[in-house]
């Protein structure tokens, strides 16, 4: 049996999960809140703590360490069925156990996959590292026993809502900050707080991320650690269900019967994973010279806070910057850029020039920085042969032409889903992970295709539009705008596809390929929004609930599909239609407001109209930028 003992914190207090649990019912702050609560519900306080008691009892991890080694030996027998390997950047582990014995440490992982979280205890244990506890959702719960041997190495579960429970806000936020100020073990969530069905990294949810910062600004902690994850899948363990759910099938339930029913992958090759642990991120060192500590003094520590703005704006840069460090140490799979030249070239392509368009993007991705795992003691026809093989239910090499599964031998629907648009969907997943490194560039070159004469700002003007419109669709830095543009400008100067000449922009030889690519790229988006400001100026309804919307759109977009009017297929994905509402009602096209408990929306017909035209060229995209180029 392995030998285990992992290094500690050097403040830690040894204790027990039931120590844990006796902390935080008799902090200070449970105290303050059951006192407040009671007042303002007229319950009694020992009601309040019966209530409180419960709120532990489901929500606390029983982390032990016969459990831990179970799982350990099921994982490893179940990843070298699935996984051909495991690749971990060691010099981060040696880094990550550094930090763990110096101060408290978070860790915050990318979501792509339920192997996320397993993969991440299976690898700590395996270097001898604490096993992190764990942000889980609720549920997890609902499946027996396994929820239990979950909960018995390391999850805390949490509800997805707590739809202003102050009580079980309290104890929760209290809980976790108990669980770092005593160095317990590493906490670990999902900045995401949901698993990507699109392979796109979701915006941040704050809510966790501020609960951790918050003993580091009460001075209960020196420093706090918080350490970036990306994890990166040669081929999606999910990606068959996820197009599914984006094609508007409900997300099946967790439950034992559930994981039963889908051992049938253990007889399935899912390539390799990449796990990169990134540089531990000082939270004193960001906060220096950014965050004033004082006013967390002038009251109380137990009295809770309302955040003030210029902390949430401090938690949201701490969020997205973590992000762009995930996605800067993602890796890019050979699939990742044939599919990218296969969508582009549909239904089929030519073998040989599939392999001649996938070295070139390889080129153009390791030039604007991406992180390219090509194996270059293989011949690139049997790198894609490889990738083909892997991805054989996507996609197949017949009589020198590869093609897309896009037709069925069986039939073109598939559980009431045209079988076509689950293939196309799964294909764009991995698109999209091109998308990660190829944004900016991207967001340049379509606003050079829409900007007139190239004039550099312009230019910049049409960028910031974009950019301002899919902000919910993409990670983008709050206020860095023009640094944003700056770094698009620089990896296409870098790729030789423009030239900068004073205040203009030029276009090199190389760089029609270049821009051309970068355009047909990120032209889906843009289709998809246009699409839906059209559906939403035929809307008849004055007004609607966010589940109207996702059934009437879903409707006209397959409408326009059916009748050749429209080929833009990531249209009819719900990630985008929910991000493009949100963005409509940040934008004052729509406009959302709560009735009743629920929310409703209503259109802006000539803002609709507006943005669609912008969007299609058929208006001018607004005056010149006026920051310093």
């Amino acid at each position: 049996m392995k030998c285990y003992t992992p290094p500690v914190y050097k403040g830690i207090s040894p204790c027990k999960p039931y120590d844990i649990k006796d902390m935080v019912l008799s902090s200070e702050e449970i105290e303050y809140v059951i006192k407040q609560l009671s007042k303002e519900c007229c319950l009694s306080v020992t009601t309040l703590r019966e209530e409180a008691c419960e709120i532990l009892e489901e929500m606390s991890h029983k982390l032990r360490l016969g459990a831990i080694r179970f799982f350990a030996f099921v994982l490893s027998k179940i990843f070298k069925q699935i996984f051909s390997k495991v690749c971990v950047n060691e010099e981060g582990i040696q880094k990550l156990q550094l930090a763990i014995q110096e101060h408290p440490v978070v860790l915050l992982p990318s979501h792509r996959s339920y192997i996320d979280f397993l993969m991440l205890s299976f690898l700590l244990y395996s270097y001898d590292l604490p096993v992190p506890v764990i942000a889980a959702g609720v549920d997890f719960l609902g499946m027996r026993m396994i929820g239990e041997l979950l909960r018995m190495s390391g999850a805390f579960f949490m509800r997805r809502t707590f739809g202003g429970n102050k009580l079980y806000w309290a104890v929760f936020s209290e809980y976790v900050k108990t669980m770092l100020r005593n160095g317990y073990a590493p906490v670990e969530f999902f900045l995401e707080g949901t698993r990507s069905r699109s392979a796109k990294t979701l915006t941040p949810k704050f809510g966790l991320l501020s609960i951790v910062m918050e003993p580091f600004f009460k001075r209960e902690v020196f420093d706090t650690y918080l350490v970036p994850i990306s994890i990166s899948y040669d081929k999606i363990l999910e990606e068959s269900l996820y197009a599914y759910e984006l094609l508007g099938v409900p997300k099946p339930k967790e439950s034992t019967s559930g994981l039963l029913k889908a051992r049938k992958v253990l007889s399935e090759n899912f390539g390799s994973i990449h796990v990169y642990f990134g540089d531990p991120l000082s939270l004193r060192s960001l906060a220096a010279g950014r965050m004033n500590r004082n006013p967390y003094n002038l009251v109380p520590r137990y009295i809770p806070q309302r955040q003030s703005e210029d902390m949430h704006a401090f938690v949201a840069e701490v969020a997205y910057k973590i992000q762009l460090q995930q996605i800067e140490n993602l890796v890019l799979s050979p699939w990742a850029l044939v599919v990218a030249v296969l969508l582009q070239n549909l239904p089929s392509m030519d073998f040989d020039a599939l392999i001649e368009k996938t070295l070139w993007l390889k080129g153009v991705a390791q030039a604007f920085g991406g992180f390219v795992l090509w194996p270059d003691n293989k011949p690139a026809e049997e790198v894609i042969q490889s990738s083909l093989l892997l991805h054989s239910n996507l996609a197949s090499l017949v009589r020198d032409q590869v093609v897309l599964h896009t037709e069925s031998q069986d039939s073109d629907v598939v559980n009431g889903l045209l079988f076509r648009h689950i293939t196309l969907l799964m294909c764009s997943a991995y698109r999209n992970q091109l998308l990660n490194v190829f944004l900016r560039p991207s967001l340049v070159a379509v606003a050079l295709q829409k900007t007139p004469g190239f004039r550099k700002e312009h230019v910049f003007s049409c960028f910031r539009f974009l950019r301002d419109v899919f902000l919910d669709e993409f990670i983008f830095l709050p206020g860095n705008t023009l640094r944003d543009f700056e770094e698009g400008c620089y990896l296409l100067c870098k790729s030789e596809a423009i030239q900068m000449a004073g205040k203009d922009i030029l276009i090199t030889d190389r760089g029609d390929a270049v821009l051309g690519f970068l355009v047909r790229l990120f032209r889906p988006f843009v289709e998809c929004y246009q699409i839906i400001c059209k559906y939403l100026l035929h809307e008849e309804k004055e007004y609607f609930t966010e589940k109207q919307y996702l059934a009437a759109v879903r409707k006209f977009t397959s409408q326009l599909l059916d009748q050749g009017a429209s080929q833009c297929y990531d249209v009819l994905s719900s990630d985008v239609q929910k991000n493009a509402l949100t963005a409509f009602v940040r934008l004052g096209v729509v406009e959302k407001k709560k009735v009743n408990d629920c929310y409703i929306f209503r259109v802006h017909e000539s803002a609709a109209t507006r943005l669609e035209e912008m969007l299609g060229c058929k208006t001018p995209i607004g005056k010149p930028a006026t920051a310093k180029l």
